[in-house]
C-alpha cells in the first residue's frame, strides 16, 4: 500500500484539535469594565500560550489557542456603551443601569444590564440579551414585566 495517503503521527500524541467556541450572533455591546475584562482574559492568555510553547504542551497550546481566537474576536467586535449617569436616577431601564424588581412572592432582586461576556446572575449581572433583561429594557419605575414564571414591578433604576 502506498503512504502517499496515509497520515502520518506529527508526534501530537493524537490530540485532535478543539473545535472554536461559539460566537453569539448579537451585537458585542460591553460596558468600560467588560471591555477591561476581555483585555485582561487576552494578557492573560497570551501569557500562558507563551508557557505552553516553552513547556511543548500541546494539549494546553490547543486549548489555550482556542480561547485566543475567542477573546481575539470578542475584542475585535466589542462596541463600548459609556452609561451617561443623570444627575438624578434614569428614567428607564437601558443597557449598563442597575434595576431591582419586586416578585409576586415578595423576592427582591437587583441586577445590572452587561454584555454577554460580562454576565454572571449570581454576582448582579444580567446579560443584556437575557429574557429578564430584554422584558426590563425601556421600562420605568412602577412598571411591571414578566420575569420568569410571574410577574415582577420595577422598583428602582440606577
Amino acid at each position: 500500500m502506498s503512504r502517499a495517503f496515509v497520515k502520518e503521527d506529527d508526534g501530537g500524541g493524537g490530540i485532535e484539535p478543539l473545535p472554536d467556541r461559539p460566537i453569539s450572533p448579537h451585537p458585542n455591546i460591553v460596558t468600560p469594565e467588560g471591555l477591561a475584562a476581555i483585555e485582561r482574559n487576552l494578557a492573560e492568555l497570551q501569557e500562558r500560550h507563551a508557557a505552553a510553547l516553552q513547556a511543548e504542551d500541546r494539549a494546553a497550546q490547543g486549548a489555550i489557542a482556542r480561547d485566543l481566537r475567542y477573546w481575539s474576536a470578542r475584542r475585535a467586535s466589542a462596541q463600548v456603551v459609556h452609561v451617561v449617569k443623570a444627575p438624578d436616577a434614569p428614567s428607564e431601564v437601558a443597557f449598563g443601569t442597575t434595576v431591582t424588581i419586586a416578585r409576586d412572592d415578595g423576592r427582591r432582586q437587583t441586577w445590572r444590564i452587561v454584555g454577554e461576556d460580562e454576565a454572571d446572575p449570581a454576582q448582579g449581572t444580567l446579560s443584556y440579551v437575557a429574557p429578564v433583561a430584554r422584558a426590563l429594557l425601556g421600562k420605568r419605575v412602577g412598571d411591571v414585566v414578566r420575569a420568569g414564571n410571574s410577574d415582577a414591578e420595577i422598583v428602582a433604576i440606577s
